[in-house]
């Protein structure tokens, strides 16, 4: 029997019900598939010990002898990053939040868990999508209007411009000039980001890590 045991690194929180294959060097041609249970664990029970590679969510994350039970520590599963000379998973281009004993929460994006901290902000970047969004947006019971997307929108296009999170001052001159002085103001950014405004709110919508200067 081979048993892989798939967790998220620092907080050693269980990936559930990812597929997780087993591709034989010997034959690459017949992989065998399974699925962690509830706590991250994927049972080979007809596997036998083998060189080969193994695939969690269709990504190569661990290569060489497989034997007895093997644990894979992810940042997130979207990190493509390819394994190292070791066999485990590679580096980590876009920054995680996670630190040890790190009190997180799962959301249940498209039937896949996505973990945040216990504030909302996501614990590896690279599980921000739309569909979190929407899931976060309906956990903070705010309604997504074209102003919240606007301004999700610039955040993540600043953050990757500029390497840093947008301050308000930031925001300010750009929406004062998209919107005008109607809505290009502190006090409507904060009425249509009721929790913390857009520099709290917005962040962690915007799947980005808090900033000095929130308020």
């Amino acid at each position: 029997m081979i048993k892989v045991q798939v967790n998220m690194k620092f907080t050693g929180e269980p990936f559930k019900r990812v597929p997780v294959t087993i591709i034989p060097d010997a034959d690459p041609h017949n992989p065998i598939q399974a699925m962690t249970d509830r706590s991250g664990m994927a049972l080979f029970d007809e596997a036998q010990p083998m060189p080969g590679k193994i695939m969690v969510d269709g990504v190569a994350r661990h290569q060489g002898y497989l034997d007895g039970e093997i644990n894979i520590e992810l940042r997130s599963l979207l990190d493509s990053s390819p394994v190292g000379e070791d066999g485990s998973p590679g580096g980590h281009t876009h920054g995680s939040s996670a630190y040890p004993g790190m009190q997180t929460r799962a959301l249940n994006v498209n039937g896949r868990e996505v973990l945040t901290d216990s504030e909302g902000y996501l614990v590896s970047l690279d599980d921000w999508s739309e569909s979190f969004v929407r899931t976060l947006a309906q956990v903070d019971g705010l309604e997504l209007a074209a102003e919240h997307w606007a301004v999700i929108r610039y955040l993540r296009d600043h953050y990757e411009l500029h390497a840093r999170q947008a301050t308000v001052r930031d925001m300010l001159q750009h929406f004062r000039k998209l919107w005008g002085t109607e809505k290009g103001n502190n006090l409507y950014l904060h009425k249509i980001f009721p929790m913390g405004g857009p520099q709290k709110q917005g962040n962690r919508l915007a799947g980005l890590l808090r900033t000095k200067g929130e308020h």
